[in-house]
């Protein structure tokens, strides 16, 4: 639903809190005064541009979690753990933890009291002054997060039945969001006016060695170590065979989560691989790897495997350590719109990427979402003149993320 829409079902304290947050002047027990003149003032860019600039890197994290996500509506426990998981590598973050506690989450419940000090404390609280029980508190529990954004026009719980106990964003403000925050990342990176001398384009190219990968082991017998891994001279050979040549991992690095063979193999290999087992199209057994009859089937039509297909196999492998990477993938769309410099995408973005246990925000950012990008066909790799590493999203890779047919006849992939 849109705006209008859910704030013709809120109640008129909630309508309140808003109209008082925007400073609305207008009756206040009139209803349909109250949403009007709250559409009137946050329908303004300015105003809508300045409570967006006001937002903590925390509150950004928190709303873009919510704008990306299939789904419409959040139980309060789900927006509390996003709100929670928002708080990482920052300072922000860390000055917040000591508010994370029962008595900072705005639940309504007093903190236990302590065994020892509790009277001599008594005194000092009721002896506050005036001025000091009028000072605000600040809000930076999960709970007051999400009634700050209430309070904004920005979370809505549902109206009747079980929805009630649900929150939603308003479609329109999703996308006045996106919109408010493209602008704000666009003016933190450098673009480039002219082509770099040269640059690395794999369009297509995983989708070939998927076939490569399968009549390797239709015509080979793989043998497999005790742990279930292809030894070194069949790596070595298939690698030859692909259109990307990768190093192999190196002895005792850290290597898992994304993926089941990742630990083994090298990323873009071990995507492959994964596609290919998950799909059922190979089996390991018997310290063999082999077809199964559907992987005979597929290897016998000898095509490449559409790289939207890939594309999200990708996407549902590596959202367990980066659970924001859908929108990640979108703002690395927006910004490589053109050739821009590689340095200030990271430096911009690097803030919305939580580390994943020894992978830092620059690593993730750069290998496994920039580099599996540049793997799977959508984003080319440039070496400027005057800026060094630039990239730009492929034609292929943004009609991938804007989810439009791949059939469409006016897309030139090559352009």
């Amino acid at each position: 639903m849109k705006l209008a829409d859910m704030l013709s079902y809120a109640d008129i304290g909630q309508l309140s809190r808003i109209a008082t947050t925007y400073q609305c002047e207008c009756n206040g027990n009139s209803k349909n005064e109250l949403i009007q003149s709250i559409l009137s003032t946050v329908n303004r860019k300015e105003v809508f541009e300045a409570q967006i600039g006001a937002l903590k890197l925390e509150d950004l994290r928190f709303m873009n979690s919510l704008l990306f996500d299939a789904r419409e509506a959040f139980s309060l426990e789900e927006l509390i753990a996003r709100v929670q998981q928002s708080k990482f590598g920052s300072s922000g973050g860390q000055q917040n933890v000591a508010a994370e506690s029962p008595a900072g989450v705005g639940s309504g419940t007093a903190p236990p009291a302590r065994k020892s000090g509790t009277k001599a404390q008594a005194p000092k609280r009721a002896a506050k002054s005036k001025a000091a029980k009028d000072r605000p508190e600040p809000e930076s529990g999960p709970r007051e997060t999400i009634s700050r954004f209430k309070q904004y026009g920005w979370l809505f719980n549902g109206y009747a039945g079980p929805e009630r106990y649900l929150f939603q964003v308003p479609s329109d403000l999703k996308e006045r969001f996106k919109q408010s925050m493209e602008r704000r990342l666009s003016a933190e990176v450098v673009y480039a006016d002219e082509e770099p001398f040269a640059y690395r384009d794999e369009q297509m190219l995983i989708g070939e060695d998927i076939g490569h990968l399968l009549t390797y082991i239709h015509l080979n017998e793989v043998p497999l170590t005790s742990e279930g891994t292809m030894y070194k001279r069949s790596i070595v050979q298939l690698l030859e065979m692909f259109g990307v040549k990768e190093p192999l991992p190196g002895k005792g690095e850290w290597r898992f989560g994304y993926g089941r063979k990742i630990k083994d193999y090298p990323n873009r290999f071990s995507l492959l691989y994964d596609y290919c087992y998950y799909k059922g199209w190979i089996a390991e057994h018997d310290e063999l790897l082999e077809l199964t009859a559907s992987g005979k089937e597929r290897q016998a039509l000898r095509t490449t495997e559409a790289p939207d297909k890939l594309y999200q196999f990708w996407l549902r492998l590596y959202k367990g350590p980066i659970p924001n990477i859908r929108s990640l993938v979108y703002w690395i769309d927006k910004l490589g719109a053109k050739w821009v410099k590689a340095e200030t995408v990271m430096g911009t973005l690097t803030p919305y990427v939580k580390p994943f246990f020894y992978d830092q925000s620059e690593t993730i950012l750069e290998q496994r979402l920039i580099g599996m990008m540049m793997h799977l066909g959508m984003l080319r790799i440039g070496e400027h003149a005057e800026h060094g590493q630039v990239i730009r999203m492929t034609p292929l890779g943004r009609t991938i993320v804007a989810g439009l047919s791949l059939d469409d006849e006016a897309i030139v992939l090559n352009s």
